[in-house]
């Protein structure tokens, strides 16, 4: 039985392992695929290669942890503390939001240098939720 699921096989009845498919799955539901990995280099890891590059967080109080995922985590916007529902274009004061975008470059012809310019937001929070 996977860590995981020694954790929560109590509290959830329907219970199922989570396969290699719904890493990469963003279900729009209220499903979760759950896995304990061996500290927070691991976590990076199955982040950037099973991630959206969108958002992400990290809960801790540990601040080199933190730090390291903040820097290593390849997504648009990271968090400590604070709930990835921040990323809105709203929120970051860009107006209202038209779409968004996980690509590093979306510019296509002629390009500038602000066209070859990328942005990675990093928020801190101290367990701050969006309501």
């Amino acid at each position: 039985m996977k860590a995981s699921q020694k954790i929560l096989q109590s509290k959830i009845a329907d219970l199922k392992s989570a396969t290699e498919e719904d890493w990469f799955t963003e279900y729009l539901d209220l499903i979760l695929a759950v896995r304990v990995v061996d500290g927070v280099s691991e976590a990076i890891r199955h982040i950037n290669h099973y991630g959206s590059a969108h958002s992400d967080s990290i809960v801790t109080r540990n601040e080199k942890r933190a730090k390291q995922f903040l820097h290593e985590v390849d997504s648009a916007t990271v968090y400590w503390n604070a709930s990835t529902r921040f990323t809105d274009g709203g929120e970051f004061g860009m107006g209202a939001e038209i779409g968004i975008s996980t690509d590093k470059i979306g510019a296509r012809g002629p390009m500038g240098l602000e066209e070859l310019t990328t942005y990675k937001w990093i928020g801190v929070g101290t367990g701050q939720v969006r309501t």
